[in-house]
């Protein structure tokens, strides 16, 4: 109970200062969406990595490396911190020029006016919605997930109905922990908005980093008995069998292809929204050069313990070795635990550590979902001055809670993986197939609307047939043969929305002189 006591005093403490931001509000749409473009530097690099790292980065990333080794790290966590910084590079700044210009709050908007289409948003909202949904799921799964990880047998039988203990270990049933940690970041999304959301990532993100290292100095520490942590981390790795000591088991062409998935941040909307909350566009240049070494100081660490837990070193009940989300709790509880002097306590602490990186994502999604929904759907096809400021923000915060609702149910149903590294992998591809439009939209004066619409719905479609043929995440270790070459799914969603878009554009009517005039100002002469 010690580690629900902390966890709990934590999320407290969360929800008040999420709460205390809206004192800060200006009581305008703006504020509750952009926060009135005012983040700062240092702000806008820990809401942007805390946004970024989520339960698919601690929990998914643990458990892939315990299934399949350190080849992990390689295919994800290191191209991630290159391609990242050149997105926010690339992208983040020229959708932030355009954004502070003409006064976008969504992706959208942007689609919209670059394209001259009206109605991009009706294609493209769904198809967002239902994409995020899923980044969505591996929060709200593997926040369940690590809160059962943590209290295993601490509750008798009969604790709960029965239907909640299946499954639970004796731990706090995901029916339970799941919805709280929604609730506690539907508060301060609730009242706070995007300055909340901000400034909660920035402590969620301080938290999960320096909780994140000291919970890894400490299982390093207590995983042998070798006199030091150097000599522990030597040993705990010289037992690791070669199957997971390199990337053998995984083939050079899956293994390249697997670099196509972090493109998918140049489509987050969520990402997007961060974007715009810059006060100028130098903000962006701390979060391009820290970024990649933030992204080591967080992977690093969970990807060692991940193929640790494989050793002879460690001995993980079946229940365990069978279920790849709770690899990290287990391991933060069984060498945290009783193996140092207040062990209960330490297990709050780093419990709430990996709670905050998760908790910093769902927040970002929550309040993107509801901004797209009243920007693109309710403003567009309503009218804008149908509503005051405060209406529209009250529109938002409801349809937030009803996404939370629906995310909800869709995480305690058995129709997808629960598989948070699968889930998100298939999040990611789907995102980083419509790279390329917003990609062509910023540097390709040929792209038409007739070609943007033939991305999405290539996009759109390659996704849903590769996801099914997959067992809807199921098989995971799915990927698709070329011939010798076996490669992600991502690679053939990016080349068929690519091919779609640029023959189209090619073939179909180009936008107005005025329009390419706006967004290319060199073409003016």
């Amino acid at each position: 109970m010690t580690v629900l006591i902390i966890i709990g005093i934590y999320l407290t403490l969360l929800v008040l200062l999420g709460v205390s931001s809206s004192l800060f509000s200006r009581g305008t749409k703006k504020d509750y969406m952009v926060a009135s473009h005012s983040i700062g530097p240092f702000l806008l690099l820990m809401s942007i990595f805390g946004t970024t790292m989520t339960a698919f980065a601690l929990i998914g990333s643990t458990g892939d490396a315990y299934q399949y080794g350190i080849g992990t790290y390689g295919k994800l966590a290191s191209s991630s911190g290159i391609i990242h910084s050149l997105c926010f590079f690339v992208i983040g700044v020229k959708l932030w020029t355009f954004g502070h210009k003409y006064g976008y709050t969504t992706q959208i908007q942007f689609f919209r006016d670059r394209l001259d289409s009206n109605n991009i948003g009706i294609v493209l909202f769904p198809i967002l919605v239902g994409l995020v949904v899923p980044y969505i799921l591996t929060g709200i799964i593997g926040s369940g997930a690590l809160l059962n990880g943590l209290t295993l047998k601490t509750f008798s039988a009969g604790t709960f109905p029965a239907w909640m203990e299946v499954d639970s270990g004796g731990g706090l049933p995901k029916f339970i922990g799941a919805p709280v940690i929604c609730l506690v970041v539907l508060i301060y999304v609730f009242f706070g908005g995007m300055r909340a959301t901000a400034w909660a990532n920035a402590f969620q993100t301080i938290i999960f980093m320096v909780l994140g290292c000291v919970m890894f100095s400490i299982i390093a520490n207590n995983i042998a008995s070798e006199g030091s942590i150097l000599a522990n981390m030597q040993l705990a790795s010289s037992k690791v069998d070669a199957s997971h000591a390199t990337r053998k088991d995984m083939s050079q062409s899956a293994f390249l292809t697997y670099m196509f998935i972090p493109l998918s941040v140049g489509m987050f909307p969520h990402l997007f929204q961060h974007w715009l909350t810059a006060k100028k566009a130098s903000n962006f240049k701390l979060t391009v050069v820290a970024h990649p070494i933030f992204i080591f100081i967080v992977w690093f660490p969970c990807i060692l313990l991940g193929i640790w837990a494989t050793t002879d070193l460690v001995t993980l009940p079946p229940p365990v070795a069978a279920a790849p989300n709770k690899i990290l709790p287990f391991m933060v509880k069984q060498f945290s635990g009783d193996a140092v002097l207040y062990g209960n306590y330490l297990i709050g602490f780093l419990g709430a550590g990996v709670l905050a990186a998760i908790m910093s994502s769902l927040d970002s999604q929550f309040l993107c979902l509801g901004t797209l929904f009243t920007e693109d759907i309710v403003t567009r096809y309503a009218g804008k001055d149908r509503f005051s400021d405060k209406s529209m923000v009250l529109i938002a915060r409801c349809f937030i809670v009803a996404i939370v609702i629906a995310c909800l149910a869709l995480s305690f149903s058995t129709f997808i993986s629960t598989n948070v590294f699968i889930l998100g992998v298939w999040c990611f591809s789907g995102f980083s197939s419509l790279f390329p439009l917003v990609f062509a939209a910023l540097y390709w004066k040929g792209l038409t609307k007739y070609g943007a619409y033939a991305c999405i719905i290539a996009s759109a479609a390659s996704w849903l047939y590769l996801f099914k043929l997959s067992k809807y995440g199921g098989d995971d270790e799915f990927t698709i043969q070329l011939g010798s070459f076996d490669v992600m799914p991502v690679a053939i969603m990016i080349t068929i929305s690519t091919l779609a878009m640029v023959i189209v554009s090619l073939i179909t009517p180009k936008p107005s002189p005025q329009t390419i005039a706006k967004f290319f100002p060199e073409s003016k002469s």
